[in-house]
């Protein structure tokens, strides 16, 4: 079998005020890292003189030339070396820490926690080509004996969940730079993951549900967003970035809410009730939540649930967890909920339908006349 090796032309495009733009041509196309997607055009920011009047305008012309042929010469030798699997040195010297902070700004907030046990573990530097099975498997026993980093006085250590959760996470990173081709080697391939441990899921009842929202709170925008978080589901993450375009008119007449989750990245459609829309306010422009910031689902979480009378240690993702035990235990159909879960396996969300049994057998068990 024959390769197709994609050669890289350096071309020009008109651009305003008589001058042009410089570009590179790739043919076949590429994949773009970044977009995943086909391309054959990338753009390099270069623009000369299409005619230049003077000595100056010509020197100029041909410096930025040169740069953009070096360009160009770089761009080739990288796509030869991966279309023949060769190694390419100049990507394995790049900073895999940069690029795992890059990736972690644009995800939640577990990224950058797993970021920052990283830039520590490895003493503030790594390369791409440091990042081997060898050192992927000291990272996993670092974070089995790690302590948690907001309470660096305290040296608490991570709980096994918490372990298993970065660890996952670091894997996730480690298949992107494998699929962007900036490792050569599936890493995951020679890794053992970190066992989940059966932990507790504390939630609301509708008894509780209905004394938290006649409680008040010192902090409005939470209250809102908590309350409309306990009618629909929704992670924190979502509720930070819910916009007003997001809630939409429905077929059936009603409303939904219309947006991409930030977790699993998957696109949904979620019915939304008129009551639960009512701690939305006045339909307006941008975010529907403004002034919700993360740091409230900390300490003000807390407060407000302490303040209505609620002795349970509850997290503010404890309100998921509330949101599928409810519907569970009023008899929604355990698929329905994961669709509204937006869980890519029912699996997941079968655990609320245990818990709702649970109880159920405590219930039975709590009347007796011994």
């Amino acid at each position: 079998m024959t390769n197709t090796c994609t050669k890289v032309f350096l071309r020009r495009r008109p651009y305003v005020g008589g001058k042009v733009s410089l570009y590179l041509d790739y043919y076949p196309a590429i994949r773009n890292p970044h977009t995943n997607k086909m391309t054959r055009r990338e753009t390099l920011g270069i623009v000369i003189y299409a005619e230049p009047a003077n000595e100056m305008q010509r020197r100029f012309n041909q410096e930025m030339e040169e740069k953009a042929e070096a360009i160009r010469c770089i761009r080739y030798q990288s796509l030869i070396n991966e279309q023949f699997g060769f190694l390419d040195k100049a990507k394995l010297k790049m900073d895999f820490l940069a690029y795992f902070e890059k990736k972690a700004k644009s995800k939640y907030d577990k990224w950058m926690c797993v970021y920052l046990h990283f830039k520590k573990f490895c003493g503030g530097s790594c390369t791409f080509g440091d990042v081997t099975a060898s050192l992927c498997e000291d990272f996993r026993e670092y974070l089995l004996y790690a302590h948690n980093l907001r309470h660096p006085d305290k040296k608490i250590p991570l709980s096994n969940n918490s372990a298993a959760g970065y660890w996952s996470t670091f894997r996730c990173l480690l298949k992107m730079a494998y699929k962007e081709k900036y490792i050569t080697e599936n890493v995951n391939d020679f890794l053992e993951g970190i066992k989940w441990q059966e932990a507790k899921k504390e939630y609301l009842t509708l008894d509780e549900m209905k004394i938290l929202d006649a409680a008040e709170c010192e902090v409005p925008v939470l209250k809102r967003a908590s309350m409309f978080g306990l009618f629909t589901g929704l992670r924190l993450s979502d509720l930070l970035q819910l916009r007003w375009e997001n809630i939409e008119r429905s077929p059936d007449g009603g409303y939904c809410i219309r947006l991409c989750t930030e977790k699993t990245d998957t696109e949904a459609t979620l019915p939304v009730s008129d009551e639960a829309l009512k701690y939305c306010g006045e339909r307006g422009e941008g975010l529907i939540f403004k002034g919700f910031r993360r740091s409230m689902a900390q300490q003000p979480f807390k407060k407000w649930i302490k303040a209505a009378g609620i002795e349970k240690k509850l997290s503010f993702h404890c309100l998921r967890h509330s949101f599928a035990t409810i519907l569970i235990s009023l008899g929604i159909d355990v698929y329905v909920v994961s669709k509204m879960l937006t869980h890519r396996s029912v699996r997941t969300t079968q655990i609320y339908a245990d818990v709702v049994s649970e109880k159920k057998r405590e219930a039975s068990n709590a009347i007796t006349l011994k």
